[in-house]
């Protein structure tokens, strides 16, 4: 791991940066806080206006922008029914669009590149908390398999650029995200967004119970998005080496005290009901930050203070969130 000066000092406010997938929960908070900081020059393309699965026009929207700095936020990302029921096009989407940016990226003089990868990647037993270096060190989780070997191919495909050819390309991980422009669509939601909204329709509509998949017991780790994209620009501004680096809170809860939370926040009366009939997903999934912390990121939103904030935002969106 090499960690040079601050780029910061190079990285001019008026430099154009591209963000990839700046409609999402991730890019949209890095675009938010790339303005916050004060860049002027941010290039943004919405899928109908570039498709990034399409190799030519990727070309063709890299020789013509040739953006200096880019966020790589742009995936196909969902829950566990739909990783396990669109298991190719997870695979080809995610393979394709990122091999895609990355290329046009190298090819057109990119100063920097940063991938986001997901803490799912890991392997499923893997000792916790996890660090970096456990990466393909055992089996994936099997329920997102073809989301995982896309997204390590990503990340394996910048560290071997800057290894072959001098580029100064870097990986992240993030832990579990919510917050703004999540994705509420119950069939292909993660469980904190599930949650937020099966809440807040059983409030509304006075239902007795609500129900969930699993048992309750796995442990999972959450950071809200807007911490995320701080460390996203932290790490651009002030990190370059091989190794990919976490990013999360290095805190964890169970799915079950998660539920609770939630349920508080949203103001829900009912019972909270666990379908053990169905999978729970990885037992435990903590990200090791001492390499962040090290570099000089900490989080800063806790999780009640997040799922309040989430959960204003989708009642404030309800109409327009993606459900």
């Amino acid at each position: 791991m090499t960690v040079k000066g601050a780029i910061s000092e190079m990285m001019d406010k008026n430099a154009k940066i591209y963000v990839a997938g700046h409609r999402g929960m991730v890019g949209s908070a890095i675009v938010r806080e790339l303005e916050r900081q004060g860049y002027t020059n941010i290039v943004t393309r919405t899928h109908k206006e570039l498709n990034l699965c399409r190799q030519d026009d990727v070309e063709k929207f890299f020789a013509q922008e040739k953006p200096e700095y880019v966020f790589l936020a742009a995936a196909k990302v969902g829950g566990i029914v739909a990783n396990e029921e669109a298991l190719a096009d997870f695979m080809y989407d995610n393979m394709t669009l990122e091999m895609n940016v990355i290329h046009s990226a190298w090819q057109n003089g990119c100063k920097k590149l940063e991938f986001l990868g997901s803490s799912c990647i890991y392997p499923r037993m893997a000792p916790q908390p996890m660090k970096e270096d456990c990466l393909l060190t055992g089996e994936l989780e099997k329920t997102n398999e073809a989301y995982a070997l896309a997204k390590i191919s990503g990340l394996k495909y910048c560290e071997f650029l800057n290894r072959q050819y001098g580029t100064d390309y870097i990986s992240v991980m993030p832990t579990n995200l919510y917050g703004p422009h999540d994705n509420y669509d119950l069939q292909g939601s993660h469980v904190m967004p599930a949650m937020i909204r099966k809440f807040h329709e059983a409030k509304e509509n006075k239902s007795p119970s609500v129900e969930f998949w699993g048992t309750g017991t796995p442990l999972r780790e959450f950071l809200y998005v807007d911490d995320m994209a701080d460390a996203c620009v932290f790490l651009l501004e002030n990190y370059s080496g091989e190794q990919h680096v976490n990013i999360g809170t290095g805190k964890e809860v169970t799915i079950k005290e998660l539920a609770e939370t939630v349920k508080e926040v949203v103001g829900y009366e009912g019972e909270i009901v666990w379908n053990k009939d169905m999978p729970d997903g990885t037992p435990r999934k903590l990200t090791n930050v001492d390499k962040l912390h090290g570099l000089g990121w900490t989080h800063k939103v806790e999780l009640r203070e997040g799922v309040q904030l989430a959960y204003d935002w989708f009642r404030e969106n309800v109409q327009n969130a993606r459900m």
